[in-house]
């Protein structure tokens, strides 16, 4: 299971890293408008509507397990998502930093990037619960996926790579909705990043201790 699951949790370590070392060696708002540097047209679509998954069509398709008698899995993703989203409230509201375009209202000097049509959220920064629940669900996923295949036994090289490349998708997806968050100046990229640990984190744990409980694994075959 977790060797057929080793790339999409290397891949999201790497990515970890990769973010803290931003962090640790930029200023926040530098950091920021440097994420925010390059905007066209196409983006500002692309990111407006793709962050909007994260508000509901992601719960949507977390509710077609139930058409195969599937219930467990989006049972699974329900519990996934309540505990992730208690963790994010607890934070939101013990911190209670401010969102990007507050920080930036005292700096009439610096323009700050904004897509038309976006409603601008100013407090309960930290941390992104649509960075989250991309995660959540992505994670999820990328569960089920690894479990299928790990029961069998033997499998073809063409199998493995394309497990391998579906979860490296999986992943990709859930970074890009994090990241709209940064683009859209919804979030810094410390409220994403720490999103993203909570939605990985998450549905592992929950896989690992209630895999048993929750999820009735012989359905999944």
């Amino acid at each position: 299971m977790m060797k057929a699951l080793s790339v999409y949790s290397i891949t999201f370590l790497i990515l970890m890293l990769f973010v803290f070392g931003l962090l640790l060696v930029y200023p926040k708002l530098e950091l920021h408008l440097l994420l925010n540097s390059y905007h066209t047209s196409l983006q500002d679509i692309f990111f407006k509507y793709y962050s909007m998954l994260a508000e509901w069509p992601l719960y949507l398709l977390a509710l077609l397990p139930i058409f195969w008698k599937k219930k467990e899995l989006t049972i699974f993703f329900a519990l996934c998502e309540l505990s992730g989203g208690a963790v994010l409230q607890i934070l939101k509201h013990t911190f209670s930093f401010d969102r990007p375009i507050c920080a930036f209202e005292d700096y009439q000097q610096t323009v700050l990037p904004l897509v038309q049509g976006v409603d601008m959220h100013h407090g309960n920064s930290f941390p992104s619960g649509h960075a989250s629940t991309f995660f959540v669900f992505c994670t999820c996923c990328a569960l089920f996926l690894a479990y299928r295949y790990s029961k069998h036994k033997h499998h073809s090289r063409q199998e493995w790579l394309l497990l391998n490349l579906t979860l490296l998708a999986l992943l990709i997806l859930a970074a890009l909705g994090a990241y709209s968050r940064v683009y859209l100046s919804q979030h810094w990229l410390s409220d994403v990043c720490m999103g993203s640990i909570i939605g990985f984190v998450t549905p592992s744990l929950m896989f690992y201790f209630g895999k048993n409980k929750i999820l009735k694994l012989d359905k999944l075959k």
